[in-house]
């Protein structure tokens, strides 16, 4: 007996379902489960985790933030990179701060809770906190030297030319000093909460200011990775804190550097990426090692 055609298509399509579903629903799961337990991928497939003591402390892949309560950094550990993900490496949340070169004027609301820092004043700020906290030169170029983008708004008489008649420093509201006293003769006012002074006709203009070409402080200690997960920093950023670490756990710092240089790991490859140290395991083995009074 000849079904008919509808009811033949409709048969035809659940067979398809059913075998899809066997293929794709079980026999690969479970084919990509027995290969995460392959020896070598076992670790890899449950996450990379870090142990220590009987329990687990991390993971490899993720990076987390060695502070205090109140968010200060612990002095007798070496510090990860920043992170936007979330309230700090947050796997949950992965992601950047979208924020690109032309972040450099703060929004300076009425309501703070409105304000928000450019990427320039951030730089700025973790800069200044990295130098305070490693006793190093925490100077940038664009940088005031209390933490935030040296950025002027200009007026000029005839919009963007003419003489200059009016200048607001558009990242410093009162207390603070204007960063420059004047430009081009003209007196540097400090910017006022509530005002967009771009769309009120000022030339943004920042000012590179003497900081040096090669700042003290490393990229990575001032810029968040584009995952926010990022474990590493480079061994520019764990040198200027081995003086710190050292001090604080009363250790040689030839010693801790040796110990910094264990945990750095190559460029893949031999070529591939750049060198980087490894936060976690490099602060686990300092507990282990060389434990603070």
């Amino acid at each position: 007996m000849r079904l008919p055609n509808w009811l033949a298509r409709h048969l035809a399509a659940l067979r398809a379902v059913l075998v899809l579903t066997v293929l794709l629903g079980l026999a690969y799961p479970l084919a990509l489960v027995a290969v995460g337990r392959l020896p070598g991928l076992a670790d890899r497939a449950d996450g990379s985790l870090i142990s220590a003591g009987g329990r687990t402390v991390g993971s490899a892949l993720i990076g987390q933030s060695f502070t205090d309560v109140d968010g200060n950094p612990v002095p007798r550990y070496f510090q990860s990179r920043p992170s936007a993900a979330g309230d700090g490496y947050d796997p949950t949340a992965t992601a950047a701060s979208n924020l690109g070169p032309e972040s450099v004027v703060d929004t300076i609301a009425t309501d703070p809770a409105d304000s928000g820092h450019s990427l320039l004043t951030q730089v700025c700020a973790r800069s200044l906190a990295v130098a305070e906290l490693d006793g190093v030169d925490g100077r940038r170029p664009y940088c005031t030297t209390d933490g935030v983008g040296a950025v002027l708004a200009v007026f000029r008489a005839d919009g963007f030319t003419g003489p200059v008649v009016r200048v607001v420093s558009v990242n410093q509201v009162a207390p603070a000093a204007p960063f420059l006293a004047s430009y081009e003769g003209v007196p540097v006012e400090l910017a006022r909460p509530g005002h967009d002074y771009v769309a009120e006709g000022g030339v943004v203009t920042p000012i590179r200011g003497d900081a040096p070409d090669e700042p003290a402080v490393p990229a990575d200690a001032v810029t968040a990775s584009g995952s926010g997960l990022d474990p590493h920093i480079s061994p520019a950023y764990a040198e200027i804190q081995v003086a710190r670490v050292a001090r604080e756990r009363g250790v040689d710092p030839a010693r801790i550097q040796r110990l910094v240089d264990e945990h750095t790991r190559g460029r893949g490859l031999g070529f591939l990426g750049e060198p980087v140290v490894d936060v976690l395991r490099l602060n686990l083995a300092l507990d282990r090692r060389y434990p603070a009074p």
